[in-house]
């Protein structure tokens, strides 16, 4: 089951007031809940903080503190807050670190107004949205750190690897393919709510942070490819 739009908690982050409202005000039309908005780093986190929106659309270059900062301690403090990027910047290295600082997708400020609300809508369901061209750059980038030396573990010894359900594997699984959750949800004929517990569950489980994380795990273990 879908979540409802008008149900839809989202904070809007910008440093450009004309920018901010025209974004709050399209979204406040087509039946989001605008919950708060800010116009630098630190109003940002303070606002979002007590506001507790389901998605943060988020501009890149802030005064006060960068928004991949904000990003992160917003992420840290709450692990199911989505983060889509809306950013005049398609440079590879903006995309890639966003996306490290617990970003879920990145779309550039060249998109229609009707991208947008689509964009925030599939945010909200967990779905990665990214601008066309840079999905597959993402997707490379997580190939990559999974092919690095992972740190090692502390104390003696290797821990044990913690169980998994079956059916959390065959969702990490589908993660690591790159699936969206709703992919993910019709496969298994399962509802999105399903897909987004299965994989908050395997976070905990595998002491994880974020989608990253996880799909470097999986291609780690070569679940993309099995």
């Amino acid at each position: 089951m879908t979540q409802r739009q008008d149900s839809i908690r989202v904070m809007v982050v910008d440093d450009h007031p004309m920018w901010r409202d025209a974004v709050a005000r399209d979204l406040t039309e087509s039946g989001f809940e605008v919950v708060a908005t800010a116009g630098d780093g630190e109003q940002a986190v303070r606002r979002a903080k007590a506001a507790a929106p389901d998605v943060l659309v988020l501009d890149l270059n802030l005064p006060a503190k960068p928004g991949v900062t904000v990003c992160k301690e917003l992420v840290a403090h709450n692990p199911a807050l989505r983060v889509l990027v809306l950013s005049a910047s398609g440079e590879h290295a903006d995309v890639l670190e966003a996306v490290k600082s617990g970003a879920t997708g990145y779309l550039l400020k060249s998109a229609s107004t009707g991208e947008l609300l689509d964009a925030v809508r599939r945010t909200a369901a967990g779905d990665p949205v990214f601008t066309p061209g840079l999905a597959g750059l993402v997707l490379g980038e997580y190939r990559r750190l999974a092919a690095e030396p992972a740190p090692a573990p502390d104390g003696d010894g290797r821990p044990g690897a913690p169980r998994l359900t079956e059916r959390e594997t065959e969702v990490l699984r589908l993660v690591a393919k790159g699936l969206s959750y709703k992919q993910i949800a019709e496969r298994l004929v399962i509802s999105h709510r399903t897909v987004q517990n299965h994989v908050q569950n395997t976070l905990g489980k595998l002491q994880l942070h974020n989608r990253v994380e996880l799909v470097r795990y999986a291609i780690e273990r070569g679940l993309d490819e099995e």
